[in-house]
Formats: structure tokens, sequence, C-alpha cells
């Protein structure tokens, strides 16, 4: 196998396995796409390079082949005569390419199999092929392959909700190693290994010449230099830089769609109530007046960092008949009065879960569709979503009373799992908890009442979104006991967890609020209307939703909580579109009501606003320092190695400074140094490039040099500062205005530097192995001596 093939094969192998760490990001065959495609575009490399045809010709070709088959793949309908891909081509790649990525800002993780996304998958992929291969095989520098496969790896790193397992960096790690061993044993079979700069290593020893061991050895070094500096040089990238994270509240967004997963609703939800866009969810008609909250599902597990699902299992059947009576509840359903509902999900919410009303009574999705006996959320059996579907239903309405619930005697708990508190750093949630409920006398709804009044009114909460708190334990202690801001999901989660410490077995629903009334009775939910409440467990009575979210978001309490005169039976919500209470209409001719302290026109709930400086002003000038920064590290070093040399003492050092300083002020300033040349040339070098009165400093800085290289003068006698600070100053004045400013900005001789701190390195890593192979060659004996 020739030395090309084999990298180019190799270069493939790393490819393939590069991409595997995108598999928690993209579903569906894009793995098998990609490699096929890689497979192909990389055979046609091979066979042009078989052929003798010019180098580059080659990626030129690959570029075209990789074109061919992504069109004919994805995009067939375009082409002319059915084969040549034309301008509706690239205008419906482009399509495809917007769609993609804004699929990717509004789902999350993994993302649906959908056209477009393993069209873009494929692309990327075949795309980081066709690079690697011309680097590694093209250009002979496999090395510098590795940052691509980097690239590929920091995609799910940075999106994944949670991070990644740590076994997904082998694939790629030995995709670099296969492609590096690759190239070695390709230039050890062709010219041996190179020893290039290290003139006093001993030529006669035995050097290890397995290109996978010395691969080996650089590679793990190189991984620990990564790995110490890459995490100090590089800013933590936030979610959603590519589309798991929480984007930035109030930015305008030009895609549609929203995502509601079973892995992470809570994350899902954050994300949707941060999205610029305020596209329309889903609408309703029926149910009682003034809209009711829809549910997704029920958070019920807490392990002191994530509020999560609790292992289910796959759900009971739906059938024409009834669905299990809700948990708890030990009345008379048959007296329970129930109100029936029509849902129309939009296409834009992609969610696993369907919005139902809580207690659920029957509905009419079964085929494909799951509910869950504890919770009675309905849940797709086969990963499907309820976007566009249509379906009626029916739910009790519990006869809910404050008196009714403070008489609930206290009784078992409803499972394992809704009562558990974490047991670290709880000690003052337990303490503030304790002083919150303490009026309560031991009346578990009255301590509900007291939790939900200290979260909307008594504790000094703000309600905002433009905050990055989670619902971790971390988290929801600085919400409690320190900075007290956050939206619903600080609020469900921080009152649901002062419950259980309170004794009340509790868990946090998803969902969405009311929404807004529209004509004939239709309700339309938007995506800035999902919503996060605690449940509380009474016994007789099941799960009662509670609401601790303050009145800047959401206007009332359940009137189950209210101890004084009758109120709306369903809270009003923020408004989307128009502010909302119970009969307000979206119709433009209809009067608004009152300015409750909400927008007119923003479709989102009032919050702290802040200043300038808190509304992205301090991360313009904070991202705006970094880039001056960046851009005078190579003034600063400069600057500092200037300064050392000059500050030098008299004598062999301090002259062989001043002559590097000479040298690197040359290069700076664009003139043609050589370092061919011997010092006397380069002083009548430099005399010819200075002026006149300055040319006999330049000349003695010159004889300086060679009289402590090569003449033995004492160190003492040498003091050449003067002389060297008058070139300096006569070289930069001679300069153009253009070369000067960019000798300070951009300073040629810092890259000349890193040049030569590569080869340098080189030569210590070809030093490690000759110390490798001598202490090899101590411990084992040759054979050779075995025979003597």
């Amino acid at each position: 196998m020739t030395g090309h093939v084999r990298i180019s094969l190799a270069a493939w192998v790393a490819t393939v396995l590069g991409a595997l760490v995108l598999a928690p990001v993209f579903s569906g065959p894009f793995l098998f796409i990609s490699a096929f495609l890689c497979a192909l575009v990389t055979g046609t490399g091979i066979l042009l390079q078989n052929l003798r045809a010019p180098r580059i010709v080659v990626p030129v070709v690959q570029l075209a082949v990789l074109v061919e088959l992504l069109s004919l793949i994805f995009l067939r309908d375009t082409l002319r005569f059915g084969l040549v891909p034309w301008k509706e081509t690239a205008l419906e790649f482009n399509q495809q390419m917007v769609n993609a990525m804004s699929a990717i800002n509004r789902f999350s993780a993994p993302l649906p199999p959908d056209d477009h996304l393993t069209l873009f998958a494929a692309s990327v992929i075949a795309a980081t092929g066709l690079l690697i291969h011309l680097i590694a095989v093209q250009l002979r520098q496999a090395a510098w392959a590795g940052l691509l496969l980097l690239t590929m790896y920091t995609v799910p790193a940075a999106t994944v909700h949670g991070g990644l397992p740590a076994l997904l960096f082998i694939p790629p790690a030995v995709g670099y190693i296969v492609l590096l061993s690759a190239e070695g044993r390709t230039r050890l079979s062709r010219w041996g290994r190179r020893i290039s700069g290290v003139s006093h290593l001993d030529a006669s020893e035995p050097i290890e010449a397995s290109a996978l061991g010395q691969a080996g050895r650089r590679i793990g070094l190189t991984v620990i230099v990564l790995a110490a500096l890459v995490p100090a040089l590089l800013p933590t990238l936030p979610e959603g830089v590519i589309g798991n994270g929480l984007a930035g509240g109030g930015g305008s967004g030009t895609g549609i769609g929203a995502s509601i997963s079973s892995t992470d609703p809570m994350l899902d939800m954050g994300k949707n109530l941060k999205r610029g866009d305020n596209v329309t969810a889903l609408t309703y008609s029926g149910g009682p007046a003034g809209g009711t909250y829809l549910r997704l599902t029920a958070l019920d597990q807490f392990d002191g960092n994530v509020w999560r699902i609790s292992q289910r299992n796959q759900g009971q059947k739906i059938t024409n008949a009834d669905l299990v009576a809700p948990q708890g509840f030990n009345g008379d359903l048959a007296k329970v009065p129930t109100t029936k509902m029509k849902v129309e999900v939009s296409r834009n919410f992609r969610s696993q879960f369907a919005p139902v009303p809580y207690p659920l009574r029957s509905i009419s999705l079964k085929e494909r569709w799951r509910y869950n006996p504890a919770s009675l959320d309905v849940l797709s059996a086969n990963g499907g979503v309820v976007g566009g579907k249509d379906y009626s239903l029916e739910a009790y309405q519990l006869p809910l009373t404050p008196e009714l619930l403070r008489d609930t005697p206290p009784g078992a708990e409803p499972d394992s799992y809704t009562s558990q508190v974490p047991t670290n750093n709880m000690d003052e949630i337990r303490q503030l908890t304790n002083d919150v409920v303490a009026d309560a006398k031991g009346n578990r709804f009255q301590q509900a009442v007291l939790l939900q009044n200290f979260f909307r009114s008594n504790g000094n909460f703000t309600y905002s979104t433009d905050t990055d708190t989670k619902s971790g334990m971390p988290a929801l202690r600085k919400f409690l006991l320190e900075d007290r801001i956050g939206y619903c999901e600080q609020f469900a989660t921080g009152m649901a967890l002062m419950a259980r410490v309170a004794g009340i077995p509790s868990r946090v629903g998803i969902g969405f609020l009311p929404g807004q009334a529209g004509k004939n009775g239709q309700y339309v939910v938007r995506m800035h209307d999902m919503h996060a409440w605690p449940e509380l467990y009474f016994q007789g009575l099941g799960w009662v939703r509670f609401e601790p979210t303050p009145s800047a978001r959401v206007a009332t309490t359940p009137t189950w909580t209210e101890q004084a005169a009758p109120v709306p039976s369903t809270p009003t919500t923020a408004p989307t579109a128009a502010p909302t209470t119970p009969g307000a209409s979206v119709d433009p001719e209809i009067d608004r009501p009152g300015d409750r302290n909400l927008p007119e026109d923003t479709g989102l709930a009032v919050t702290e606003t802040g200043n300038w400086f808190s509304n992205g002003g301090g991360k313009a000038i904070g991202i705006g320092l970094l880039v001056v920064v960046l851009l005078g590290i190579p003034w600063l070093i400069r600057s500092l190695t200037r300064r050392r040399r000059f500050a030098r003492p008299p004598g062999r050092a301090g002259v062989e400074g001043l002559w590097a300083e000479i040298r690197d002020t040359s290069r700076d300033l664009g003139l043609d140094w050589s370092d061919s040349s011997t010092p006397r040339q380069l002083g009548e070098w430099m005399a010819g490039k200075v002026p006149e009165p300055v040319q006999p400093q330049a000349r003695r800085l010159a004889r300086g040099l060679e009289a402590v290289r090569y003449a033995g003068v004492g160190d003492v006698d040498v003091d050449l500062r003067s002389e060297a600070a008058d070139v300096r100053k006569a070289l930069w004045s001679q300069a153009k205005l253009v070369r000067r400013w960019r000798a300070r900005l951009l300073p040629p001789s810092w890259r000349w530097y890193l040049n030569r701190g590569s080869a340098e390195a080189s030569d210590l890593l070809d030093e490690f192995d000759l110390l490798l192979a001598r202490i090899r060659n101590t411990l084992v004996p040759r054979r050779s001596r075995h025979a003597d």
C-alpha cells in the first residue's frame, strides 16, 4: 500500500470516528450517509493521485463529487436533466441550511431525523472529511487535522445539556492516533526519522523507530498541554451557541417551532420562554370560563441537582373508557363535574407530551399514545410529537375549597420519591422554611398558603427571565437565600423543595398558562405562555396546584388558596400579544383592560429591565476589552522582550541580546535580515540602512559581536547598549508610517519566535525519544551481546 493511500484511508477512519461525537445531537441515518460520502470523496482522491493528477486539481474534483452526491441524495428534484446541479440546487441547499440552523436553535438534542437536519449533518461531516484529506494528504500536515476533529467534538460538548460522557472523547482520539500513525509510518518508510536542529544528539544512539510509539508520546504530551491550556484560554461556551441552551431573551428570532422533550422538559421550557419569537403553540375551545392551565408532565424526582421525571413504565393504553382516577382522590368521581375541550396543536410545537388539563378523564388520542396513571400526562409511545394533532378531551373539575383543603388529614405518602429532600447544604433552607410556616401550627394547607404568599409577596422576590439561574441545589440556594431573582422555574422548584422540607409531598408541573381569549370562545396559547408551578399532595384530594410566581407574571392565585372574597377560578396570565384576563379578547377592536404593569406590545411580562450596562452593555465592554487584550499580546511580548534585552548588564549575554533586538526590529520593519550572513556583513548592511551619523554605531555593534563570539574578549569590556539604541532608533525613523504601526501592533518577529518554538519543541521530543532508547538499552541488553 502506497503512502498516500494509507494516509487517505486513515483520514477517512479519523473522520468517521470523529463524527461519532455528533450522535447525541442528530438522529437518523446521518452517520451512515456521511461515512458513505466521505468514502467516495476519499476514493476520488486516491484515484486522482494514482493517476498523477496535479495536486491542486484533487481537492477541486473532490468538492465537485461531494456537491454532486449531496444533490443526488437530498436535492434530486432541483437537478437539471436529473444530474447537473443548477441555480435551483444552490437556492434549495441554502434554504435547507437555513431551516436546519433554525431547527438547531429551536429544538433540544437529540434533534428529530428531518431531511434538512440530516443534510446539514452530512454536509458538515463530509466537508470536514474533505478538509482532513486536504490537510493530511495534499498538504502533508496530518497533525493539524486534529483541530477539525476537536471542532466536531466541541459542538455537542457545548450544546448537549448535562455534558457528554467522557468515553465519547475516545473515538476521535483513536482516529487522530490512526491518522498520525499512518503519516509517521509513511514518513519513516521514505526518509527515516527527522532530527532537525538537534546538533548535539548522538547519531549513534538507537532511536525508537515505531511510528505508533513516537506518535503516541507526542499525542500524549500534546493532549496534556491542550487539556491544561484550552480551558484557561477559551471562555466557556454558553448553552445555546448551537441550540440546546437557553437563548438570551429579547432577541429577534426568525425561525419557527419549539420543542419539549421527555429527557429535560424543564430546560426546554426555559428555552422557549426566552425565545425572541412568540409563535402560537396551540388553540383550544371549551373548558371552564376564563381558560385553564394545560399541563404537559410533572417532574417528581429531585436528586439535588436536577428535577426530572421519575422512572416510569411504558404507561397504559388509552381506550374509549375513562382513565384511572386521579391519584389520591377518594371522593365519588361520578358526582364531580367535568368539562369538555377541543385542542388544536400547531405544527410549530414539537412535544412528545400532549397538553391536557389536570385531572384528565378521557382523550381522543389513542393509537401510539399512552398515559401515566400517577401523573395523568399523555406521552407518545413511539417518540412522535403532538405537533399538528387535533384531539378532544374531558377533564374533571375537582371541588376544591380552602375549607376542604384545611381539613384534610395527614396521610400516607403517594410514593417513595416526592418527599425526598437532599441531605447536603440544607440547614439554612430548613431554617428558612420553618420560619415561613411557623404560623401554620402544623396544618399542611396553611403551610402551603404561607409558602405561596412568601414567594408572591412577603419574601421580596423579583420575577425576571434575564437570569441564568437553574433548578439545582446551588442555584436554588442562591435563589432562596441570596438574590431572590428568577422566573417560574425557580419559583416552582423553590416552593416544591420547601414544601418537602415542611413534610408535604410535592412535584413540579410543566405546561401552559391559560392563554388569551379570542373569538367564539377560542383561547390562543403561545410559546411565552409556557409555565411551571408546584403541585402539592393532600390526602383524599390528591395533587393540588399552587401558584408562587409573582403577579408580574401571574396576576392571581388559585381560588382554593384564597381566604377572601371569591375571585376568578383561573389566574390571569402575562400577555402574549395583549394583556390577558378571563374573557379578554385578541380582537383589536375591543378595549384592553387597565394597566397591570404589563407591556402593551411586546407580549412579555414586565421584568426588571435594568440599565444599558446590565442589558448587554457590560457584556459588549467585556468582549471589547478581551479583543483588545488578545490583539495586544504580540505587542506586549515584544515590548517586554526589548526591555529585558536592554536591561542586561554588559557582557556576552548582553551583546547577544542587543544583536537579537536589532535583528527583530529589522524584521518588524520589513527589512531583509539574512541569518546566513556574518556579523561583519550585517554590520555593513545596517550601515546602508541608517543615516550617515549612525553608521559608525552600526559597525561598532557588529565588531563588538565578533569580539565576544570569536576573539574571546572579556565580558565586562563590551557595553554596546547605546550603539544598539541609536541603530534601532535610526531604523525606526527611516521606516514608513504604515510599517511602524504594523511593527507595533503585529510584529512579524513574534511569528518567527512561534515557528522557532515549534521546531525546538520537536527537537525536545526527539531528545525524549533518545532518552527512552538509552534507558531501554541499559535495562534490556541487546541480543548480540548475549550471542557473544
